[in-house]
């Protein structure tokens, strides 16, 4: 069931949602919590050009059920005061522009660096194991391993200003 089909509690798409289309060489990305909040609950103006061409097909977002579910639970986090509905708009915003990836890590996968933060690793994962481009997230334990070049050849971790810049 894509998380779509779970945010919504059935084992269908929702019907009448407009499919997404790509660009051929849309950027494949994955963006962290701490981004999507920006973009799907605060509507951060810096960053709109970022959500645009997610929802032009530009970039394509990269999602899966362990990244997903942070953001749903970040959602809730009392320090956003965020309503049902509100949490709800912005899972339903996002999972209608992400690819959800189901595939586990190939048994040849690249090792990666272990991230300060454990919950951090999943992006990291992710973004391996989907060929995503970017991993695009605004959290220092991240930034760090991409100062370090530890991830040559795999994926570029970069802020979400430096994304907007590159593309």
């Amino acid at each position: 069931m894509t998380a779509v089909a779970a945010l919504l509690g059935t084992g269908a798409e929702p019907q009448g949602s407009a499919p997404v289309s790509f660009a051929p060489k849309a950027r494949r990305v994955v963006l962290d919590t701490n981004v999507l909040v920006s973009l799907y609950v605060f509507a951060d103006s810096r960053f709109a050009p970022l959500r645009a061409r997610i929802e032009r097909g530009e970039w394509q977002a990269i999602t899966s059920e362990p990244c997903f579910g942070e953001f749903r639970r970040v959602l809730g986090y009392p320090l956003f005061a965020l309503t049902d509905a509100q949490q709800q708009g912005a899972l339903v915003a996002y999972a209608a522009s992400a690819l959800q990836h189901r595939d586990a890590a190939p048994a040849t996968a690249a090792a990666l660096p272990r991230c300060k933060d454990r919950d951090d690793q999943k992006f990291l994962e992710l973004a391996r194991d989907s060929a995503a481009d970017w991993l695009v997230t605004a959290d220092k334990a991240l930034l760090r391993l991409a100062r370090r070049d530890r991830l040559c050849g795999l994926f570029r971790i970069l802020t979400p200003e430096a994304a907007l810049a590159e593309a």
